[in-house]
């Protein structure tokens, strides 16, 4: 069935189904697909589906809505259309053209030169994922210290990993040739790192460096 992968600045936020007649998006956290920012209107855009057809409608939001660069009021959405909301993008993926992703969210990887962002699913109330790729000698992972998968290690083996819950609270830890850095992705409850905020720009993890989010502690480890 006919997916939306939403991603700014290149790293990928969610991946949402296509399943009822009309998906609402904006930032009101009532939308099918919310995106929280200020760019975004709070009732923004639909996306209509009548058999195997989607169309996609702006609703009259602030800043607009556009498909391939172009600002559109009502318009039909081919496999691979890219929309922009804001900073945002999202990749309309065709009924049958879909990659096996997750039901919910989006695995991908990326060249180790330029970090992105690889939700998955875990059983933790904050989730761990990412697409395995070569990177180096050194490893490291991430110790879940509370919830229900409490003592679950995940190791570190890609470019990117980002932990959290879409539309609440994301970060991600990024691989890179000196080390591990960790920053805010979105939501707006600012994950901690050892007790500190962690913003936008990237902060070098240490070993035993606690990260929390979502309600959810976890341990950097390095070895």
């Amino acid at each position: 069935m006919p997916k939306m992968i939403v991603s700014i600045d290149e790293v990928v936020i969610k991946e949402v189904q296509l399943t009822k007649d009309k998906t609402t998006l904006g930032r009101r956290p009532y939308n099918d697909i919310v995106i929280d920012n200020l760019a975004v209107s709070g009732e923004h855009a639909v996306l209509q589906m009548t058999g195997g057809e989607v169309f996609l409608e702006d609703l009259n939001s602030t800043n607009g809505t556009y498909l391939n660069g172009k600002a559109v009021k009502k318009q039909q959405l081919q496999n691979g259309d890219s929309i922009e909301i804001g900073k945002y993008k999202i990749k309309f993926v065709g009924d049958g053209e879909a990659d096996n992703f997750d039901k919910t969210m989006v695995v991908k990887a990326r060249p180790a030169s330029s970090p992105q962002s690889v939700p998955t699913r875990a059983a933790a109330p904050a989730s761990v994922g990412g697409d395995s790729v070569g990177f180096g000698a050194f490893q490291a992972s991430i110790k879940v210290l509370s919830g229900a998968a409490a003592g679950r290690e995940v190791p570190l083996t890609k470019v990117v990993t980002t932990i959290g819950k879409p539309g609440v609270a994301v970060a991600a830890i990024t691989r890179r040739h000196q080390g591990f850095v960790v920053h805010h992705v979105e939501g707006a409850g600012n994950p901690t790192l050892n007790g500190s905020p962690i913003k936008a720009e990237p902060v070098a993890l240490k070993n035993g460096d606690v990260i929390e989010l979502a309600g959810t502690q976890m341990q950097f480890v390095q070895t």
